[in-house]
């Protein structure tokens, strides 16, 4: 069964810290793009950081840089997501996504609204509040 699996969300007061998790199960990230993305209620879907395969290049939205971390453990097949200095606004749903990597950049895989990413987590819930 090919699957990610987020976890590591919960409640955190403002200026905290949480790492998120996503473990592929059935392939090997190592061979895929992964990107990191938000959404909260009554609002659109955000890519927040995405990171290449090849390159390790990154990309993070302009309201996360200096915050938010993504990288990569091949030997866990696991990416994760470091979410420091927390905010209200960070507020979400968080799901991690994966898709064979084409020749592109991380930051055109978390903008495009048009790419179809091969495989999604469940999604796991973000919630900064003091």
């Amino acid at each position: 069964q090919l699957q990610l699996v987020e976890s590591g969300g919960g409640l955190v007061q403002p200026g905290g810290s949480l790492r998120l998790s996503c473990a592929a199960s059935g392939f090997t990230l190592g061979y895929y793009a992964i990107g990191w993305f938000r959404q909260a209620p009554g609002k659109e879907r955000e890519g927040v950081s995405c990171i290449s395969r090849s390159d390790g290049s990154t990309y993070y939205v302009d309201s996360v840089k200096g915050r938010f971390t993504i990288s990569r453990d091949n030997y866990k097949n696991t990416v994760y997501l470091q979410m420091n200095s927390l905010k209200p606004e960070d507020t979400a749903v968080y799901y991690c996504a994966a898709k064979l990597e084409y020749i592109t950049t991380a930051q055109a895989m978390c903008v495009s609204s048009s790419l179809q990413w091969d495989y999604w987590g469940q999604g796991t819930q973000v919630t900064v509040s003091s």
